[in-house]
Order: C-alpha cells, then structure tokens, then sequence
C-alpha cells in the first residue's frame, strides 16, 4: 500500500482518469462547451494552414540567415515570395484547376462509359473470358447510370454547401498570410514563453524537449512538401508528354496524396488510371508507368534527402496510424497522423532518457 502511495505511475494515472471525468461531465454543459468548440472549429483550419506553411517556409528564412540575412528582412522577403506565389496560382492556374474540374464532374458519365467499354475490351482477353463481368458489376452495385445520377444528384444538391466552402475559404485565405506573419516573427519567442510555463527545475528540460519536437516537425512537414511538390511537377511534365486530360489536376492530386506515407501514391494514381482507360489501356499502362517512375524516385531518393531519418517509425506502425487516425479525424488524420505520432515518440523518449540519466546519477 506504502509503495502505491508513492508510485508515480498511480499518481499520473489517477490525474488522467480525473481529467477525462472531469472533461465527460463537462461535456453535458452544452451552454460552456458550445462556444469553445465554435471557436476551435473557426481556428483550427486558419490556424493549422498557417502551421503547416510556417514549418513549410520557415528553413528557407533559416538558409537567408545563414547568409547574413537579418530575420526580419528574410521574413519579408519569404512572405513576399509566399504571397507573390499565391497570387500567381490563383490568377493564372486557380482557373484552369477550376475548368478541368468542372469539366471532368460534367463529362463523368461519358468517362463512365468509355472506362466500361474498356474494361468489356480487356475481360475479352484469354485470361478474363471467364469472367462475366456485368454480373461481377451489378453485385458491387457499380452500374453506369446509378453511378452516374448519383455523381450529377450530389454534385447539384451541394451547391449551398459549395457557396459556404467558398466563403470559408476566402476567410481562410485571409487570414493565414496574417497568423503566418505573427508565426515568423514572434514563433522563436513561443518556445521560451512556453518554457517559462513550467517550474524552474524543469525549464531545461522542457526547452529541449521543445527544440526537439520542433526539428522532428520541421524536418517531416518542410521535407515531405518539398519531395510532394517535386513529385506532382514531375508527374505533370510526365502526363503532359502522353497526352493524357486534366493533367494539372490529376497532378495536383498526385502531389497532395503524396503527404500520405506509403498508401497516399497508390490513392492518387487511381483518378489518373480510371481517366487513361478512357483512352485506351495502354495510356493507362502509361500512366501506371509513371506514377511508379516518380513514387520510386521519391522513395528511393526525395523523401530521403530531404526528410532524412526524422521519422525512424516502422511501415507497419505507420499503417496503423493511417487507419486509426483516418477513422477519428479523416483526411486531416491521415495527413497528420505520422507527424503527430512522431511527436509523441521523441516526448516519450526523451523523457525515458532523462530519468535514465537521472538514475545513474
């Protein structure tokens, strides 16, 4: 009984079951919860955008300050740079992304149609001639016309939902230049107000752990969208070549797919593959081709060189995470997830390491 009394494993155990029944119970208050949860939900996306963009950004004002660049003046000039950019993508490229879409929602059930064509052509095939494949189609419930009205009836009944992304969106828009500008300027100064939070005995600590978590974040979120715009620049150089439709945004999706660890290439080369069957099987072989091309390079070399061994997580491990942190939080899960993880993953180290040290001493 002594020894559970001092047991700290008990202690923090304790705290935590306190907590989440505090937290349980609050959560029935719906007048005190109603109103942080509004304004998280109005935060979160500002705020994580401007996250995302300052981890993205914030080494190429770490590169000018080595050149004797003052931080300042590296700050402008980035944002500058940032905005310039944004600007550019979407005067001359935002409409061109907008007409494929649009293009491709409009002409969906005659893609539909090419791609069963297609397919009937392939099962005609010595391999496939077996197969019958309106029955295999009818028992997944993937026919043309249901698939078809079912693509035309949510893309027609979304229309107020589309008004208010486009609202949310100018918002977001706004604001993330401002947060990403306070982010630059004072972000070096968060890591010691928060250090300052803690105890003085364990200050040190903290701001290590701090320093720490922040080279894991930096290195993950700067690399992998370094290697992700690298990719989706390839990849639209490669679909250009082969002739293939819609190919800024068949790119666009290729390099956002490819912030997800291991399954994300396979997700994005799917859009791509169905549209090159309305083509013929070969340009679909084609385009496998170089989705496989560009994934090898990045494999083998992108997200090496610029991710580096931020993240030593098994691929096993990293599955997992995609498929709980999917189901909890969607596709921010998916995104996040393995980042996230690898955050936790240095905290517990790091504090496993110091009672370690603090034992031998």
């Amino acid at each position: 009984m002594k020894h559970l009394k001092h047991s700290k494993l008990l202690l923090w155990t304790l705290w935590v079951l306190a907590m989440v029944l505090i937290i349980y119970y609050a959560t029935k208050i719906s007048f005190v919860f109603q109103p942080l949860f509004v304004l998280f939900s109005t935060l979160f996306i500002p705020i994580l955008s401007a996250g995302f963009l300052f981890y993205l950004l914030n080494p190429l004002i770490s590169v000018m300050q080595k050149f004797k660049i003052k931080r300042s003046y590296a700050i402008i000039l980035v944002m500058f740079l940032f905005l310039g950019g944004a600007t550019i993508f979407i005067i001359k490229t935002f409409p061109i992304l907008m007409n494929q879409l649009s293009d491709l929602v409009a002409n969906s059930p005659a893609i539909l149609s090419d791609i069963e064509i297609q397919t009937k052509d392939i099962a005609l095939l010595s391999p496939f001639n077996n197969v019958d494949l309106d029955e295999t189609l009818n028992q997944l419930n993937l026919s043309l016309d249901a698939f078809s009205k079912t693509i035309l009836s949510s893309f027609t009944t979304s229309i107020s939902s589309i008004i208010g992304a486009i609202a949310n969106l100018t918002i977001v828009l706004i604001t993330v230049p401002i947060v990403l500008f306070y982010m630059f300027r004072d972000g070096e100064k968060l890591q010691l107000a928060v250090t300052h939070l803690f105890p003085n005995k364990y200050q040190k600590h903290v701001f290590e752990l701090l320093h720490q978590t922040n080279i894991v974040i930096t290195a993950y979120i700067s690399g992998k969208g370094l290697a992700s715009i690298v990719v989706a620049v390839l990849i639209y150089f490669g679909f250009l070549i082969i002739g293939l439709p819609y190919t800024l945004l068949l790119a666009i999706v290729n390099g956002f797919t490819n912030l997800i660890p291991y399954i994300g290439p396979f997700i994005g080369a799917v859009p791509a593959i169905l549209v090159a069957l309305t083509i013929s099987p070969t340009t679909a072989l084609l385009v496998a081709l170089i989705v496989l091309v560009v994934q090898q390079l990045d494999a083998n070399f992108l997200t090496p060189k610029f991710v580096g061994k931020s993240l030593a997580i098994h691929p096993l491990t990293i599955i997992i995470i995609l498929l709980v942190a999917g189901k909890m939080l969607g596709i921010i899960g998916i995104i996040f997830g393995v980042p996230a993880f690898a955050v936790i993953k240095t905290i517990v180290i790091y504090i496993k390491n110091t009672q370690i040290a603090e034992e031998k001493h």
